[in-house]
């Protein structure tokens, strides 16, 4: 009786080992087309397709190093190529200013330099022609000589200042590239009503929500 019950049971139990075995066996389906865009970075989620460019970490160091080397390539490889005109002229005007004061500078020095050794051929002398004396006395030529030294220096500072904010410039910009700005990035403003659980009196208000 045992043995006939043993065997019924076996007889049973084969079919569903045998049918789990093979299901089991049997090769999972694999999306090929999602794999291959995943590949492509574009993401697949609820019939949505979105593609999204890698993140390159070099980007801004890149950006950055070229500027640095040439002010300009780095906005030009972030393809941000109307900043390219606003970093020539503002470094030009920049060093055009600290080149005419140079200049003037110079040229006070050394009709001080002369006036004091006792010359009297300086382009500040006579220049009226009427030979009466010094136009330019000694201190106009010294508060001259300094004035332009002081804007020199200031247009030094201007100079090196805007080169460096034009390297900032191209490394924040590669960054905010690769920041993900789509359409779920948004909020909304929505009036809402609320009962005190007190007085039950309402309370008007409205609510910011963000979605991220």
């Amino acid at each position: 009786m045992i043995k006939n019950l043993y065997i019924a049971l076996v007889t049973l139990l084969l079919p569903l080992g045998l049918l789990a075995q093979e299901e089991e066996s049997q090769p999972q389906e694999v999306d090929s087309l999602q794999t291959d865009l995943k590949e492509q970075g574009i993401m697949v989620q609820d019939s949505l397709v979105e593609k999204r460019k890698p993140i390159n970490p070099l980007a801004p160091s890149r950006a950055a190093f070229y500027s640095a080397v040439i002010p300009g390539m780095g906005q030009i490889y972030n393809k941000r190529y109307w900043k390219v005109p606003i970093v020539y002229g503002a470094l030009g005007a920049s060093i055009y200013w600290y080149t005419w004061n140079d200049d003037n500078y110079d040229r006070f020095r050394i009709a001080f330099k002369r006036r004091r050794a006792g010359f009297t051929d300086d382009e500040f002398y006579d220049t009226n022609g009427d030979g009466i004396g010094p136009d330019f006395d000694d201190d106009v030529l010294q508060n001259q000589q300094e004035r332009f030294q002081r804007d020199r220096d200031l247009a030094l500072v201007v100079t090196i200042g805007l080169y460096i904010l034009n390297i900032v410039d191209a490394n924040v910009d590669a960054h905010l590239k690769q920041f993900n700005i789509s359409n779920d990035l948004s909020f909304d403003i929505q009036p809402f009503l609320d009962l005190n659980t007190v007085n039950r009196d309402p309370n008007y208000g409205l609510a910011l929500v963000v979605k991220f």
